[in-house]
């Protein structure tokens, strides 16, 4: 058996998810091949090579792999695809828009968002917004699997000294072209890498109330984030949101603001190191899952907690 990772990347860096990936794809058994489409991303294939337990890179280099175009990423898993026994890549917007496209085109189903791998052809994924969990195993000739990262501790970055291949690029399919991207400039850590996050609820009231949660963030190195409600009030913008239905973390430290629990939050953040709640209502859902909480008035607590850390 050997395994294909997909890397994500901005043809310059990496992106952390691939390296839990790895793990996973690892953990299936027998060797692990990284897959680098991009342009210009020479840079890309020598971090992958780097990376522990991974025995070749293949690199398919070409402009219209510039921007990541699932339908062109996609045609070049699939001139690849029949040399491998599983083919994942990690959860994310990028993983999710170009794996279901190859699973199409195998006529596979597509394992989504595993959290566990039993054996090479059994897995564990999270249901009902992580309430439950699901055993699936599969008897395709190939398994085509998105990996949730928080599942999956990061392969190393170094100590691997995996060969580097060239691979012919596929044509360009025509069917799509980049227009443009709109990117969030902060300087704060990305929210899904953050080894430190500070969220805030409804309970902020409002969006110049979060501006109450910078200074715990900046005393921490922490990135922001918030609950669905907050961003449906418009309290702050989108990319922030931590849940189900938003971005999913495990940071070692999460420290929850006004949040109440709801399930789908919940679903987004349950699986980080020691989780502490602000909350006024001793009966919100947010405490079953916290390792420290404190009942009390936000407006309060947290000038007091920013004052104790100095």
């Amino acid at each position: 058996m050997v395994a294909l990772v997909i890397a994500e990347h901005d043809n310059a860096s990496l992106k952390g998810a691939t390296l839990n990936t790895v793990t996973a794809a690892a953990q299936c058994g027998g060797e692990v091949h990284v897959l680098v489409a991009g342009a210009g991303c020479s840079l890309v294939a020598e971090q992958a090579a780097k990376i522990a337990g991974v025995s070749k890179v293949l690199v398919a280099d070409a402009p219209h792999f510039a921007d990541g175009l699932a339908e062109n990423v996609a045609e070049q898993i699939l001139a690849v695809a029949g040399s491998y026994s599983h083919i994942l890549a990690p959860a994310t917007a990028y993983g999710k828009n170009i794996l279901p496209r190859v699973a199409a085109k195998l006529d596979v189903a597509q394992i989504s968002e595993i959290t566990k791998v039993d054996s090479p052809d059994t897995f564990e994924r999270p249901i009902y917004a992580g309430n439950a969990i699901a055993i699936v195993q599969s008897g395709d000739k190939v398994k085509v699997i998105t990996v949730r990262s928080t599942g999956f501790d990061a392969a190393a970055s170094e100590g691997g000294s995996a060969a580097v291949e060239a691979v012919s690029a596929v044509a360009d399919s025509g069917k799509s072209s980049f227009v443009g991207r709109e990117l969030a400039k902060s300087d704060r850590p990305e929210l899904t890498g953050a080894k430190i996050v500070v969220s805030g609820g409804r309970g902020m009231g409002s969006g110049d109330n979060f501006k109450l949660l910078e200074p715990l963030a900046d005393k921490l190195g922490a990135a922001m984030g918030a609950s669905r409600a907050a961003v449906d009030a418009g309290y702050v913008p989108n990319d922030w949101q931590v849940g189900q239905t938003g971005k999913i973390v495990a940071p070692t430290l999460y420290i929850a603001v006004g949040i109440s629990g709801a399930i789908q939050h919940l679903a987004g953040m349950k699986d980080s190191k020691t989780i502490v709640a602000i909350n006024k209502d001793p009966e919100a859902p947010i405490f079953s899952v916290a390792d420290y909480g404190i009942v009390g008035d936000l407006f309060e607590v947290v000038p007091a907690l920013v004052k104790e850390l100095g």
